[in-house]
C-alpha cells in the first residue's frame, strides 16, 4: 500500500520519480495528449478545511486522468465525531479507490492511512503539506533546471509548508535556509528529521532569525501567510512580530539577480509579500499554483501504481 502523508516518508529516488512523472504528464497534457491512467477510478476527498487549490486541482486531476473525484464536506464526514476515524477509513475504502484528506490534526490522516485498505494522500495537515511541496519542487525544477547547487530560502512562520520544504530540499540536495521570528521556528523534532535526510544527500541546512542571512545568495525565496487556519486568534500578535520577514524589493536585493519568488497562496498582499513582488518579474506564484494540478496527477498515479 502506497500512502502519501509526508515527504519524509519518501527517499530521494522516489521523490525524483514522482517529479519526473509530473513533468511527463504535464508535457503530454500541454501537447494535447493524455493517458487515462485512472480510468473509472474514484477519489474520495475528505475536507475539514476550506480550499480553492486543493479542491479544484484534485477534482480536475482525476477528470484528466480518466477518473472522478467525490467531494465530502466537513458536515458529511466529521472525523472522530459522528464516528471514529478508523471506521470512516474502513467504510470509505469500500466505496472509492483512493482517499485524499485535508485535515487539521496530522494524526487524523495517519489514522486514516492505518485503517484504510486503499491509498491515502495528505492534502494538508497541521504538520505537513506534501502535495504543495511537490508542486513547489516541480516549479523550481522547471525554472531552474535542477536542484544541486541551488539555495532555497523561506521567510515566515515555521508551519506545515516550511516542514515540507525542509524535507523536500534535504531529499533533493537543495540547500535550505529558514528565517523565523523567535518562538515561531520549526519544532526541534521536525528539524532533526530534516538533518537526518540532509546527511544522506549532503544538503546544507540553516535556521536563523535573520531574514537577510537566509535570503543572501538565494536562488528561490519562499513565503507563506503569517497566520494559518486555526490560528485566527493570534492574527494581531503575529502582525506585530512578522513584518521584518516580509518579502519585498529590499529583501530580494540580497538574493541572486535571477531569484524566483514562490508563495503557496492565498497571499495576504501587503503583509508577507508586496504587490510589487507578487506581480513582478521574479514571481512564479501562478506557475506554482498550476503545478498543484500536475504534481497531484503524478502523486495519484504513483500511489495507485498506475504508471506504464
Amino acid at each position: 500500500m502506497r500512502h502519501f502523508l509526508t515527504l519524509a516518508d519518501l527517499n530521494a529516488e522516489t521523490m525524483r520519480e514522482i517529479l519526473d512523472l509530473a513533468v511527463q504528464i504535464k508535457r503530454a497534457w500541454k501537447a494535447g495528449e493524455s493517458t487515462p491512467y485512472l480510468k473509472n477510478k474514484v477519489l474520495g476527498m475528505i475536507f475539514q478545511k476550506p480550499s480553492l487549490r486543493t479542491r479544484v486541482s484534485f477534482d480536475v486531476a482525476m477528470l484528466q486522468l480518466g477518473g472522478n473525484g467525490l467531494y465530502l464536506s466537513p458536515n458529511e464526514v466529521q472525523l472522530g465525531q459522528r464516528e471514529s476515524t478508523a471506521d470512516v477509513a474502513r467504510v470509505i475504502s469500500r466505496y472509492v479507490d483512493v482517499v485524499m484528506a485535508r485535515v487539521f490534526a496530522h494524526s487524523d490522516v495517519v489514522e486514516l492511512a492505518k485503517y484504510a485498505t486503499v491509498p491515502v494522500i495528505n492534502g494538508l495537515s497541521d504538520f505537513s503539506h506534501p502535495c504543495q511541496g511537490m508542486a513547489d519542487f516541480l516549479t523550481i525544477l522547471e525554472h531552474k533546471g535542477g536542484f544541486e547547487g541551488r539555495k532555497l530560502a523561506y521567510l515566515g512562520d515555521g508551519n506545515n509548508v516550511a516542514t515540507s520544504l525542509l524535507f523536500g530540499a534535504a531529499l533533493l540536495g537543495l540547500d535550505f535556509a529558514i528565517a523565523t521570528p523567535r518562538g515561531y521556528g520549526l519544532h526541534p523534532a521536525t528539524w532533526a528529521i530534516g538533518q537526518r535526510l540532509a546527511a544522506l544527500t549532503g544538503t546544507s541546512l540553516i535556521t536563523t532569525h535573520d531574514p537577510i542571512e537566509a535570503v543572501t545568495g538565494a536562488d528561490v525565496v519562499y513565503t507563506d501567510t503569517w497566520t494559518s487556519m486555526g490560528q485566527e486568534e493570534e492574527t494581531q500578535k503575529r502582525r506585530q512580530v512578522f513584518p521584518p520577514y516580509r518579502v519585498d524589493d529590499a529583501c530580494l536585493r540580497n538574493a541572486k539577480d535571477d531569484v524566483m519568488v514562490l508563495h503557496c497562496l492565498p497571499a495576504h498582499r501587503g503583509e508577507e509579500i508586496t504587490d510589487a513582488v507578487a506581480d513582478g518579474p521574479h514571481s512564479a506564484l501562478f506557475d506554482q499554483a498550476e503545478n498543484r494540478l500536475h504534481a497531484q496527477k503524478a502523486i495519484l498515479v504513483w500511489v495507485m501504481g498506475a504508471t506504464t
